[in-house]
């Protein structure tokens, strides 16, 4: 028994001084609790809406009040015309506007069907039917405490209209990220194993001997990927359309564009994982824990994202998934151009030139 716990000792020493044995045994369960705890949420908080007041009475006024200090709203912008509406929509920042007609005080004081309008944008689904479910209790229980004592009291006609996707198809919410998630992994997996793969083989020091240089390496690596994911993008943009029933609304050379440069960030991703490990199942294993998680819990996919965690909110930031989502819905369901998603493509392109930066100096240093 003596040699035998001498044995277990060893392998407990083994375990603590291997750094990635104790991140997969301590570290991966507490960032599972986290993300499960904090971003595996249906509910809204803080969503940004924008307000048109034609009135600005009384009324309108403390009902404005009630949903910003409800907790589940936050005014991100005074509307004046209704043309500023659309507008508000296609730049992305708000999920609802909130009208109120001329005159809305006076018919709401003479009970002759004062009415709200509740405009959504629908392009995430279940936020939209929330906020509008929201939003309309707060305005009821307002209209019900004018008058406690009446038997029926004043009410207010809240009308509600889903934006960009009037019929809440669940495809123009899951196609995107789908879309989104599929490449992002397919693409990282597939090019980090490569030089991981050159490793094991033991070419990689004859590749670091060759006429080639870093970067020939690099993209070299990346090319036949790249062709390859391409053309599975078009087939996943192909069947959200014609199987799927997703709009195509923007312009689909941009939506193309688009596509190619998330996957050469992709790819770009992948590659550098691969710079990092020296084996084909470490390399896919960090792959996995690296970006399924993320893109899952953090692009906005499945959870809202406001909904979170300022921490997690600052970390969604760096989620690639979350930049291309919204360029995939700006063109298939809002048919915005590039104006309009420059903020994203330019996100995008800074991240691909990092991960290659990265990427070569890694090569480098080793081949030193």
């Amino acid at each position: 028994m003596k040699r035998f716990f001498s044995f277990v000792h060893k392998e407990f020493l083994h375990i603590f001084r291997d750094k990635r044995t104790l991140l997969i045994l301590f570290g991966l369960p507490f960032v599972q609790v986290l993300l499960f705890g904090f971003a595996l949420t249906n509910e809204i908080s803080y969503a940004k809406i924008a307000i048109l007041d034609n009135d600005k009475g009384m009324h309108s006024r403390k009902i404005t009040h009630r949903l910003l200090s409800s907790g589940y709203f936050r005014l991100e912008e005074n509307l004046t015309t209704y043309a500023d509406i659309e507008k508000a929509f296609r730049k992305g920042k708000i999920k609802m506007v909130v009208v109120f007609p001329q005159d809305f005080d006076s018919e709401y004081e003479r009970s002759k069907g004062a009415h709200i309008q509740l405009l959504a944008d629908a392009s995430e689904q279940n936020t939209a039917i929330s906020l509008v479910n929201y939003a309309s209790a707060i305005i009821g229980d307002y209209s019900a405490a004018q008058n406690p004592v009446a038997s029926s009291p004043m009410m207010i006609d809240v009308r509600s209209r889903m934006v960009f996707n009037p019929e809440l198809k669940g495809a123009f919410v899951f196609v995107p990220g789908v879309m989104a998630m599929v490449l992002l992994l397919v693409s990282a997996m597939m090019t980090s194993v490569t030089i991981a793969r050159e490793k094991e083989m033991g070419t990689m020091e004859v590749l670091s001997v060759s006429p080639l240089t870093q970067s020939q390496i690099i993209f070299g690596k990346v090319l036949p990927y790249l062709l390859l994911s391409f053309i599975n993008g078009c087939l996943i943009i192909a069947l959200g359309v014609w199987v799927l029933d997703m709009p195509m609304n923007g312009n689909l050379l941009l939506l193309l564009t688009e596509t190619l440069l998330f996957i050469f960030l992709s790819l770009s991703i992948g590659i550098f994982i691969s710079t990092l490990t020296d084996s084909q199942l470490v390399a896919m294993f960090a792959s996995l824990v690296i970006l399924l998680m993320p893109t899952i819990f953090l692009s906005g996919f499945i959870f809202p994202i406001e909904s979170m965690p300022k921490p997690l909110q600052v970390v969604s930031n760096i989620i690639p998934a979350k930049y291309f989502i919204a360029i995939v819905k700006g063109i298939m369901i809002k048919g915005v151009g590039i104006g309009y998603l420059l903020k994203e493509t330019l996100i995008l392109l800074a991240m691909a030139g990092l991960f290659i930066f990265m990427s070569l100096r890694k090569l480098k240093t080793r081949s030193l």
